[in-house]
């Protein structure tokens, strides 16, 4: 049975953007390998941390949220911790109310976005 996920995760500011793009896309590949449905992908850009990570005070932050089966959040954080570039990660089930919550914040970034534009 699949799950829903939602991953946020940090990657070195020490990347230049390109280099950024390429490590989120290689997180998208794997998970297009194992069969997992990318349902959203939204990418934060280079923000200040609240506090220092490996003598690092800002990093890229990616979201990516998906439908998986329970084991595939396993292996997809062994491959997070392997990773060099990867300064945190946090991946949470996503329930019902989650989903509702996701929509509504996705939701209001496009009409902010439409609105700027």
């Amino acid at each position: 049975m699949l799950k829903n996920y939602e991953t946020v995760f940090i990657l070195t500011p020490v990347l230049s953007d390109d280099q950024a793009k390429e490590t989120v896309n290689r997180y998208k590949d794997y998970l297009k390998q194992n069969e997992v449905q990318l349902l959203h992908e939204e990418n934060w850009g280079l923000k200040k941390l609240a506090y220092p990570i490996n003598k690092k005070s800002s990093g890229f932050y990616v979201l990516f949220q998906y439908q998986a089966p329970g084991t595939f959040v396993a292996d997809l954080e062994l491959a997070m911790k392997r990773d060099e570039r990867m300064l945190r990660f946090l991946t949470v089930s996503l329930d019902k109310y989650a989903l509702e919550y996701a929509d509504r914040r996705r939701n209001k970034r496009s009409e902010k976005k439409e609105v700027t534009a």
